[in-house]
């Protein structure tokens, strides 16, 4: 395994940290205090079309998509790259055009959609003029397990109808998503895989209701298109729009959730990077009981775990995405699965440190320590829990010895 950055990798990582240091990051206090004050809940940040506009001229667009419509990077090249955005995520992301569920759903209509479903829907989205949501998490089933989805897809002559309801649906209250991705079940009767299908479903189709915004520790995430409650009732779409066929929903999910997790993963450990610079920073400025922070050896402990933590979950990072590109998802299933609960535990562990050596600032809105706590502790759940990762990671190992 060779981690080290080709040219490609190196000559990416100087611009698109060139575009944060310049751009980026002196906006975020701007975006803040338009947090603080907005009218529009839901309005697009004032500053993101200037900040996408820049990132379109640099060539930092669309850089997650390792194919002919994105920069055609493959994951290991991509993973400091996002690793990067992660320390900026709140702008970073949707500046660059790489924010989830825009990613993943790019990523589906990438490999499954039709030239017509292309031509629709993954231009506008490549090009940044529209954003799209994913509906798969019910409330009434544990959505851990994707074959309890209850939401039906009945087939009715030329057309679909969907009856369902969906939450933490994310992208579907920002006014500019105009196309849902929705999975349900087209034959309850099919072998347990084969039941779901997924459909695109514009959203001003009749029978959509955006019932309300899902909350995520106590943020409405309005910068990313926020997370809604769905309801589908008798909603008729074109037989047409289903993707890759009925019965392919199941495997959809898994292509597109494999990609996600590790974007998911890679950003976390910028997240942790600036967390533990915060800290630092902190640790050298504050002087508390008569010296500063840094000479404290409580905090000298949480810095120097910091960085271990963040060393290791960054190589398991790594030789997943190698693993992605060599030997394809399903050769790389363990290493997903442990990053997927190892990262995660690790960002929280950093930025709960980080808060703690800030204290009061550490929880407020003067530093981006909560918000980054509040989305870590989040990865524990999304794109399936910890204890469902751990029980299939117990489980294979098991096999081995039996």
């Amino acid at each position: 395994m060779d981690f080290a950055h080709d040219e490609t990798t190196e000559r990416l990582s100087r611009e698109l940290t060139a575009f944060l240091d310049e751009h980026v990051y002196p906006a975020e206090p701007q975006f803040v205090e338009w947090l603080a004050n907005r009218e529009d809940e839901w309005a697009e940040p004032p500053m993101l079309p200037a900040l996408k506009a820049e990132a379109r001229k640099r060539g930092l667009w669309n850089l997650f998509l390792p194919t002919a419509d994105g920069a055609g990077l493959t994951n290991l090249q991509y993973a400091p790259l996002a690793e990067l955005m992660g320390r900026a995520g709140r702008l970073a992301s949707e500046s660059t055009n790489c924010s989830a569920p825009d990613t993943g759903n790019m990523e589906v209509l990438s490999l499954f959609g039709s030239d017509a479903q292309r031509a629709e829907w993954l231009k506008p989205l490549l090009d940044g003029e529209i954003r799209s949501a994913f509906c798969m998490t019910e409330p009434d089933v544990a959505s851990s397990d994707a074959t309890n989805i209850g939401t039906r897809i009945t087939r009715d002559g030329d057309h679909y109808v969907i009856n369902g309801r969906k939450w933490f649906s994310s992208g579907a209250m920002s006014p500019r998503c105009k196309i849902l991705i929705v999975m349900g079940k087209t034959d309850p009767d099919a072998e347990r895989h084969r039941q779901q299908s997924q459909v695109l479903v514009p959203r001003d189709t009749p029978g959509v209701q955006i019932k309300r915004s899902m909350n995520v520790f106590g943020y409405t995430d309005g910068d990313h298109g926020g997370h809604a409650e769905v309801v589908f009732d008798d909603v008729r779409v074109p037989a047409d729009n289903v993707i890759a066929g009925e019965g392919e929903g199941f495997a959809i999910a898994q292509a597109r959730l494999g990609p996600g997790r590790i974007h998911h993963c890679m950003r976390a450990i910028g997240m942790a990077e600036r967390a533990l610079e915060l800290m630092c920073r902190r640790a050298n400025d504050r002087v508390a009981f008569g010296k500063p922070l840094a000479e404290q050896g409580v905090v000298q402990n949480w810095i120097a775990q910091s960085r271990v933590k963040i060393e290791q979950a960054r190589l398991l990072v790594l030789k997943t995405a190698w693993l992605m590109d060599t030997v394809g998802n399903r050769g790389a299933h363990t290493e997903i699965q442990a990053i997927k609960v190892g990262v995660p535990e690790m960002v929280t562990w950093v930025i709960d440190r980080a808060i703690q050596a800030h204290g009061g600032a550490g929880v407020s809105q003067d530093t981006p320590l909560a918000n980054l706590y509040a989305h870590a502790r989040t990865l524990h759940i999304v794109d399936g829990p910890d204890e469902v990762h751990l029980r299939s990671l117990a489980r294979r190992e098991l096999k081995k010895h039996r």
